[in-house]
């Protein structure tokens, strides 16, 4: 580990940034939402610096789902989220935003990892 607290392993977790977006599943269920994240998902497959995402559920409120995805680093999140396909691509998914947080989304920057 480095003075920053940082891992100096190559190719550990430090510097990578992890982004979750919380979302509410309609009163009918959680199909919409499932259908429009595998969308989204195929379409990000091959967008630089993206590690993975997961779409996950807390088991004590069915209806609350969040996007978590992981990146190389904060600035290839950032080239992504300045890009013009951004908003087209997640699109899909913003009608499920939970308006009940603000911001409905959290950026973390992994420091380090065991």
């Amino acid at each position: 580990m480095t003075t920053t607290g940082r891992s100096a392993a190559p190719g550990g977790p430090a510097g990578r940034v992890r982004v979750l977006v919380w979302h509410r599943a309609p009163a009918d269920g959680i199909a919409p939402v499932l259908a429009a994240y595998r969308s989204i998902s195929r379409d990000l497959a091959d967008t630089p610096g993206l590690l993975g995402n997961e779409l996950l559920r807390a088991p004590g409120d069915p209806g609350s789902v969040v996007v978590a995805s992981e990146w190389s680093s904060l600035d290839a999140f950032l080239a992504w989220e300045r890009s013009a396909g951004h908003r087209t691509t997640t699109a899909p998914l913003r009608p499920f935003r939970d308006s009940d947080r603000e911001p409905p989304y959290e950026v973390l920057e992994v420091l380090t990892g065991y």
